[in-house]
């Protein structure tokens, strides 16, 4: 009888005949329906920070906006902008919305509050600090938030208590809100101002609030709820002030004014704040047609267009509303790189316009359309602009892909791998644009790329070095296996044919030391790729909360049992019972993040023995593994344990039952395969023929 590798020609990429895909689609979209009405305008919002629970998310406490030009800023209420403030160009200001958050720290030594906001950024309660002018000086106010509720405000308290315990000197963070009474109406911010300094310099807590162009008033309390703000109103009753007080309605539009030093913790230097107030509320930051925008927490990037600010779930959601084709010249630019052929440069324009628009059309992230993140199209703004991507915008400007008369989502993947999925094995339903067709263009993301060895050391691990720091010996050992000898110092033995950086090498091994080739392989990339092995408790970990009911433990067993029509695996059990996951491309993330779901799963313990008449047996490596070697048979004594085909490809089996992943391509695989796209304008098809061939049963129409 002789031994066989049970699935393991996948190392030479032999038993996946079909392609992997990877791209924009992530569980959160998969409820969608085929088409969007074309009936939409030319901008599109796009959102940046934003709380809409599962949906996304993506948080600051605060924004940073600095125009390239003179801006401005103010309400919109009846879908026209009312201008409150003007800025000039290059001027920095901060906006945040007002809610639930804690005071934590008042102080006028800055070190204080400057390492207790250190301490803070370090944690989920990140700080914002406030500077405030009184006659004896300045006071520091820090503050975290916002939160969803007072009760999330209340327990943030006490974690905070414990973040910066070291700076309270017998202070109490506490919950704070947007219950206020305002104590007067002035024409003038120092008018205003002077009424609040003296509030604050008896104990009473007070802000500067903006209600309309140049229109001012003072607001007291800050409170989380009416009981509170009662407490506040004896407070002012026995001060002897002889206010008039008047119940602030928090659907009211306001910006309350404050004086910002969170930028720079080594010297304060201040900056406006705008605390945008009111449930409803939207703030409009304009320019002029051409003005560029910098939104310095979005890693300093610069935007076109305008900029809404609101309250979503209690947090600040930033919108940026910009015409559509200026947002496909950064799309595009940061989806495929701009040295890409023309036609894909193309076909890649029509795709995102159609996706925007679809999308736009669905305001299925409540405030806007899309999101800068893959979760819709990467959009970074006007840095990532260049000629040729303009050039592919403009020579395709308005042509989207329909279908029935209505705009298709335009789904596109970076790599699928040889082949496209059908819609079945990610949705789970039948759509007629997104079913399986050939895309072999897909193979050029390796042209460039080095192969590595798959390799057996002299102390029996195994691992991967690059070609490039080795030769062929010309020797051989005696069960026919090639040897090379390493020509490079120090060279890392992978556990993956990739480099990773944040990965520990298997070994490391230098010039002359000898090793026995166990396979050839491609570089793990967008097109071909090794994962794992896993073991049982990295699987079950990721499993965690991502199937219906929890697999069995320990995971002994792993086994695909179900493909679609590309191939793609759409059903997998884990001992014996099925990974219920709520969509089959669900199975990547379930799976340890896996780059696409056209793959074979290789367990590292298991084998196939084929005996006389084709009779196959599979067995597990255990001490009492019987194994055939020269001298005849033995029992294994643990230990690595190198198995042959018939054809001389070799793996290594072991004890450790993992579970080895290795498939093609990266993503949902649906729709345009981005490399595929490159490849075929390679040889010479254009952006038409492109798009009709990943999107089936379409026109490209210029609307």
């Amino acid at each position: 009888m002789k031994l066989t590798n049970q699935r393991f020609s996948m190392f030479k990429w032999g038993k996946l005949s079909k392609g992997i895909v990877a791209g924009l689609l992530l569980a959160t979209t998969l409820q969608i329906p085929a088409y969007a009405d074309s009936s939409t305008g030319t901008n599109v919002r796009v959102a940046m920070f934003l709380d809409v629970g599962t949906t996304y998310k993506s948080t600051v406490p605060a924004v940073t906006l600095k125009g390239d030009s003179a801006w401005g800023t103010g309400p919109q209420r009846g879908g026209l902008t009312e201008t409150w403030l003007n800025f000039g160009a290059g001027e920095s200001v901060r906006f945040s919305v007002d809610g639930y958050k804690v005071k934590a720290l008042q102080s006028s030594d800055w070190k204080t509050v400057s390492a207790a906001a250190k301490a803070l950024q370090a944690t989920a309660d990140r700080p914002v600090i406030f500077a405030l002018d009184q006659s004896g000086g300045t006071v520091y106010q820090v503050f975290t938030g916002p939160y969803a509720s007072a009760s999330e405000a209340q327990s943030a308290a006490k974690r905070v208590a414990g973040s910066i315990s070291s700076q309270l000197g017998g202070q109490k963070p506490v919950a704070r809100g947007n219950f206020y009474y305002s104590v007067g109406s002035f024409g003038t911010q120092a008018d205003a101002d002077s009424l609040r300094q003296s509030l604050v310099s008896q104990g009473i807590d007070a802000v500067t609030v903006l209600t309309g162009a140049q229109q001012y008033a003072v607001w007291v309390g800050g409170v989380t709820n009416e009981s509170e703000l009662s407490t506040v109103k004896g407070q002012l009753d026995q001060s002897g002030n002889n206010l008039q007080l008047s119940a602030v309605n928090n659907t009211d539009v306001a910006l309350i004014l404050h004086r910002d030093v969170t930028l720079n913790l080594t010297t304060p230097s201040a900056v406006s704040h705008y605390e945008l107030s009111g449930s409803e509320a939207k703030l409009m930051v304009t320019g002029n047609g051409d003005m560029i925008t910098q939104v310095v927490e979005r890693s300093g990037r610069k935007y076109r267009g305008d900029f809404e600010i609101s309250s979503v779930n209690g947090q600040l959601a930033l919108v940026n509303e910009l015409p559509l084709e200026q947002y496909l010249y950064s799309v595009v630019a940061a989806e495929v790189p701009s040295s890409w052929p023309k036609e894909s440069l193309k076909a890649q324009a029509v795709a995102a316009r159609s996706y925007a628009l679809y999308n736009a059309a669905s305001n299925k992230f409540k405030v806007a359309g899309l999101v800068d993140t893959t979760l819709s199209q990467v959009y970074t703004g006007v840095d990532n602009e260049v000629d040729s991507v303009v050039q592919a915008v403009d020579s395709t400007a308005g042509e989207v892909i329909k279908a029935n008369g209505k705009i298709v989502e335009g789904i596109f993947s970076s790599n699928s791998g040889g082949v496209t999925a059908d819609s079945t094995e990610v949705w789970n339903n039948v759509n007629t644009t997104y079913t399986s067709v050939s895309s072999e263009e897909d193979k050029a993301a390796q042209a460039s790329l080095k192969s590595w060895y798959y390799v057996l050391l002299p102390n029996g691990t195994a691992g991967y070095v690059r070609e490039d720091n080795v030769v062929m010996s010309g020797g051989s050992t005696s069960a026919g296996l090639s040897k090379l000898t390493v020509t490079s110092s120090g060279v890392n033995v992978r556990p993956l044919p990739l480099i990773q950086s944040g990965v520990d090498p298997v070994a490391k091994v230098n010039p002359g030391d000898q090793l026995v080739v166990l396979a050839k392989v491609d570089e793990s990339n967008t097109y071909a790729w090794v994962r794992g092995p896993f073991s049982s408790d990295q699987l079950l970990k990721s499993l965690k909360g991502k199937t219906a009911s929890d697999p069995s433990s320990p995971i002994t067993n792993l086994e695909i049992t179900q493909r679609g029509p590309s191939g793609r695996v759409t059903e997998v059990t884990a001992n014996g019972k099925v990974l219920d996951v709520k969509y089959p491309d669900s199975l990547r993330s379930a799976l340890n993040g896996l780059p696409s779901t056209l793959f074979d799963i290789v367990a590292t313990g298991r084998y196939t023995v084929q005996g006389a008449g084709d009779v196959k047996s599979t067995g597990t490596a255990t001490s009492s593994t019987t194994v055939l070697s020269a001298s005849g048979a033995k029992t294994w004594n643990g230990g690595n344990m190198v198995v042959m085909d018939g054809s001389g490809t070799a793996r290594i089996v072991d004890q450790s039952n993992q579970f080895l992943f290795v498939g093609r391509g990266n993503g949902h695989g649906l729709g345009m395969s981005q490399w595929g796209a490159k490849g075929m304008a390679d040889a010479g098809y254009d952006y038409l023929q492109i798009l009709q061939h990943y999107y089936q049963n379409v026109n490209i129409t210029k609307d």
